[in-house]
């Protein structure tokens, strides 16, 4: 439970799977043995449970997710209402929705509200230590302007369909692999990866996507899936009727969860690679991983193995060149020496070639808490939206402009 936050929540959706989903979810919270919940839902189901909403316009905050085709009309509407809200990513799947988008901020402007997306990477201790040791000239430089082969930021998202959330088996819904319904991998998890873009080269500043972006390339591939595999993580005995021929090869179904775009933000060369496989061959979970060059020293992201199996991200530096080693560990450790009031224990481990970035295991909370930081952040907004950062609107426009755009792209070099 969250301070702050009723406990009656109202669900307007269809009565549909996700709806039944939805609610066995948080009937699993509400009696789970360790601090259960005790959320009460009000659901108020059917076909015309938009107009609905529009019409009763209770509560003051729209928590907005599910299918991503209709989540921008949902969030103009809340928007349109008066509400705030935090919704889930992507806003859009579809370049065409791009002047929807818009409208969603004038709508808030007119009305004071905030609307706020869940960008959970940015709450992941080694991204946010990666991001200050790119602000520092000591450590990092500055950015590199780079290449398309070698950018100056390289971010990847590597996901499994079938895993484990919430300590149970996720089951996804039919509509997750009809790319007319949900897009492409690229305007989904490509959301957080070009926001990261942003938030890790030029942070705190604005992006305007018409004069900082410039899209060089991109394209996208399928994970085939069998009928099998495809039951497994939706309990669906076939492919789903929804699904347009074309996404179909014989017994598989063509899942477009693959793709890649390099572009140029503010002249600096950015590549994003996501990519999506059945099942992980080894323990690993989702893996993120970004690599930033600067002109003294290059500092990664990496997930590495753990005793015991698995694995989980780490923060390495490596100097450009091995003379400058022993000045850019110097600079690291007086960057650890500095966070110790917010991160105790943290240091640095000399390896040689390369310096990795110890961070205590009680400060790397999973990347379900971090839903729990994006919505603190949400409250401070929520009581003062005029204190929400002047770069905060612009860039989710940009980032959304890269995605989109990217899958436009691909999708028309895919039709040739």
């Amino acid at each position: 439970m969250i301070p702050g936050v009723h406990p009656r929540v109202l669900v307007y959706a269809p009565l549909d799977d996700d709806l039944l989903s939805y609610i066995q979810h948080v009937h699993q919270f509400n009696t789970r043995r360790e601090r259960p919940t005790t959320w009460e839902l009000d659901v108020r189901a059917g076909s015309h449970f938009l107009e609905r909403f529009v019409r009763e316009q209770l509560g003051n905050t729209a928590v907005i997710t599910g299918r991503h085709r209709a989540k921008i009309d949902h969030l103009l509407h809340a928007a349109e209402c008066g509400l705030h809200v935090l919704a889930d990513k992507p806003w859009i799947s579809s370049f065409d929705d791009f002047p929807k988008l818009e409208k969603v901020f004038r709508e808030a402007d007119l009305r004071d509200t905030i609307c706020w997306d869940m960008m959970t990477e940015r709450f992941e201790v080694t991204s946010l230590l990666q991001r200050e040791l790119m602000r520092d000239p000591d450590v990092f430089g500055g950015p590199l302007v780079g290449t398309p082969d070698d950018p100056t930021l390289l971010l990847e998202s590597t996901h499994y369909l079938k895993k484990i959330v919430a300590g149970r088996p996720l089951r996804r819904s039919a509509w997750w692999f009809d790319p007319d319904e949900a897009g492409i991998a690229l305007t989904d998890v490509g959301t957080h990866l070009a926001d990261l873009a942003m938030w890790l080269l030029f942070p705190d500043t604005p992006v305007d996507y018409t004069k900082d972006i410039k899209l060089l390339d991109a394209a996208c591939w399928p994970t085939p899936l069998s009928r099998a595999q495809l039951q497994e993580v939706t309990g669906l005995p076939d492919f789903p009727a929804t699904v347009a021929p074309k996404y179909i090869s014989g017994d598989r179904l063509l899942y477009p969860g693959n793709g890649t775009a390099t572009y140029t933000l503010k002249g600096a060369h950015v590549r994003l690679n996501v990519m999506w496989d059945f099942e992980s061959e080894t323990e690993l979970r989702d893996t993120h991983e970004a690599i930033a060059r600067g002109s003294k020293a290059r500092i990664s992201v990496r997930h590495a193995p753990q005793p015991g199996g698995g694995s989980r991200p780490e923060l390495y530096v490596a100097a450009n060149e091995s003379g400058h080693h022993a000045a850019v560990l110097a600079g690291v450790k007086k960057r650890c020496v500095a966070w110790q009031r917010p991160i105790p224990g943290v240091a640095a481990t000399d390896l040689g070639s390369q310096i990795r970035i110890d961070v205590p295991d009680r400060f790397r909370a999973g990347h379900e808490a971090h839903f729990l930081s994006v919505f603190r952040e949400f409250m401070t907004y929520f009581h003062s939206p005029r204190q929400m950062p002047p770069w905060e609107r612009p860039n989710l426009l940009a980032k959304y402009y890269v995605t989109t755009k990217a899958a436009q792209l691909a999708l028309q070099k895919q039709s040739k």
